[in-house]
């Protein structure tokens, strides 16, 4: 079996990136930008900053209205983190790797969130005049997407099933 250390430290190197890219940005939208006063920022004519304390997981499902349903939400997406970890610690596929990394640099960085706040910070607001074509989000939900979607595409377009030891390179 070829090492997969050097897989591995490029998926820890991905999830380290977003996670404390992440937690830079909230930090410059809670501390210096004071945002959660402010409430909005236009910054161009399609995208604004705006505060918003998302208190659910994606797309507002499983609200965590109690401090124990609040704490439930950090466990669960521990547990979620813990099997993306082991599945990035057997992964034998680079890019899969680097997708997987990215889920867990976006999951770690909302459980952080949730448990210094009890809420994820949301502040990432595109929009085309007052429509609003997506819920505001953070740089996390951004790099969770993102991995989920490279590896759905990758499991139907770019893996041959027939061969894994072909993947143990690419």
């Amino acid at each position: 079996m070829a090492d997969r250390r050097p897989r591995l430290a490029l998926g820890l190197a991905a999830a380290a990136f977003v996670f404390l890219f992440d937690q830079l940005l909230k930090w410059v939208v809670t501390g210096p930008l004071d945002l959660q006063r402010i409430r909005q920022i236009e910054l161009l004519p399609v995208f604004e900053l705006r505060w918003v304390e998302n208190y659910g997981v994606s797309m507002g499902f499983l609200t965590a209205g109690s401090e124990l349903e609040r704490w439930l939400l950090v466990g669960m997406t521990a547990t979620i983190s813990a099997v993306v970890l082991i599945w990035m610690w057997r992964e034998k596929s680079r890019p899969d790797t680097i997708a997987l990394g990215l889920v867990l640099g976006g999951a770690l960085g909302n459980i952080v969130d949730r448990v210094r706040f009890g809420f994820v910070v949301d502040f990432l607001g595109p929009h085309i005049g007052d429509w609003y074509p997506f819920l505001v989000f953070n740089v996390a939900d951004a790099a969770i997407t993102i991995g989920v979607l490279l590896l759905v595409l990758r499991a139907f377009f770019a893996r041959d099933r027939s061969d894994p030891a072909e993947n143990v390179n690419a």
